[in-house]
């Protein structure tokens, strides 16, 4: 095992507070990816339903 405790794993060697802003950073970049594409799929179908339903 490369560290010798959990403590020392957190701490990454006196780089955890860059690894793990930089995980939480991504993790968060990842989450608001998903979140807006999703809210952007949802609205291009309503869309696409209200024009199919006005063509006759």
């Amino acid at each position: 095992m490369a560290f010798d405790s959990f403590a020392d794993f957190f701490a990454m060697g006196k780089h955890g507070l860059y690894v793990w802003s930089a995980y939480g950073i991504s993790g968060s970049m990842l989450v608001a990816f998903i979140f807006l594409s999703l809210r952007e799929r949802r609205k291009v179908r309503r869309q696409l339903h209200k024009r199919f339903l006005r063509e006759p």
